[in-house]
């Protein structure tokens, strides 16, 4: 089995994966737990405390659940425009040595013992070659090639490292 499609990537994209990337890790985490206890903190003491603190713990509450998305909508916009290999339309091709990706007339393989997990989102597929980096496939540009990816994918790797719906 092969599958071949081009893959341009959209600041939304980026954007999509970093919030992923980024939530399911323990920043995004931790960010989303305080701003609960400060919620709650907030919400128990209100009155009791200096109008000050509770003015402080609001403003720390809208950082925590506002600057982290907002931070990655810009990061992404700026390595859209950093990077040319990412600006530029990437062709891929999926088969039973790995995936290869070819663009300007060079080429690299990942074969698939190297890969670290595949993770489908709502938007996109996520093929990480480390803990942090990661070919990104969305949806849209993926099309009818997401089942033979997904079926190669299946076929390769061990269920521990698919979290494919």
């Amino acid at each position: 089995m092969r599958e071949e499609f081009d893959v341009n990537l959209t600041p939304d994209d980026m954007y999509r994966f970093n919030m992923y990337h980024t939530y399911h890790g323990f920043h995004g985490i931790f960010s989303i737990v305080m701003a609960i206890l400060l919620t709650v903190f907030t919400v128990m003491n209100w009155g009791k405390v200096n109008l000050t603190y509770s003015v402080i713990c609001i403003f720390a509450i809208l950082l925590l659940l506002f600057f982290m998305p907002l931070n990655l909508k810009n990061h992404a916009k700026i390595q859209l425009k950093r990077y040319e290999a990412l600006r530029n339309t990437q062709h891929f091709t999926v088969d039973e040595r790995g995936v290869t990706i070819s663009q300007n007339g060079e080429e690299a393989t990942l074969e698939w013992k190297q890969v670290y997990k595949v993770v489908e989102t709502k938007s996109n597929l996520l093929i990480y070659s480390t803990r942090v980096n990661a070919y990104v496939f969305p949806m849209r540009e993926l099309g009818t090639h997401r089942d033979g990816v997904v079926a190669l994918a299946k076929e390769h790797l061990e269920t521990y490292r698919l979290h494919v719906k």
